[in-house]
């Protein structure tokens, strides 16, 4: 059980602190000004010509197949220990589904941004929407 917990916090450690930024040039932190106040930091690398060639879209596939693969198998293993009564195991499971799903979340804000951008990425989707079928109305009409 140890040995599992600590190959999980260092598969975590690896995908957070090298393989995200090699392969997909994303990464993410935690930082903790002088207040005392704890602050998230999402950054994705510009793309360049010379980065691009960098990044292939074949790692990227697998950096992000990994990504998303690994906490729904942890998910998977999660409901049967739960089904099956393994109780002693279940704290495991925790822990993977937990480190697997927080670098899941972080590189997913990475790659679209953090939350202020999105909902202004859906609020101009749903405007251009509406526009649009406002337009196809009119144009019947």
């Amino acid at each position: 059980m140890v040995t599992i917990i600590l190959l999980l916090s260092c598969d975590f450690w690896a995908v957070k602190n090298v393989t995200g930024r090699l392969m997909v040039g994303l990464r993410w932190w935690n930082h903790v000004d002088e207040d005392g106040k704890s602050h998230w930091v999402f950054e994705s690398r510009k793309a360049s010509a010379q980065e691009s060639k960098t990044v292939s879209e074949a790692e990227s596939r697998i950096f992000w197949l990994g990504l998303i693969a690994c906490p729904v198998l942890w998910v998977i293993f999660a409901f049967s220990a739960l089904f099956s009564f393994r109780v002693k195991w279940l704290a495991v499971v925790i822990m993977g589904v937990v480190l697997q799903g927080a670098n899941l979340y972080g590189y997913i804000r990475c790659k679209v941004g953090s939350r202020k951008n999105l909902t202004n990425m859906a609020t101009s989707y749903l405007g251009k929407q509406f526009l649009r079928q406002s337009a196809g109305d009119e144009q019947t009409s």
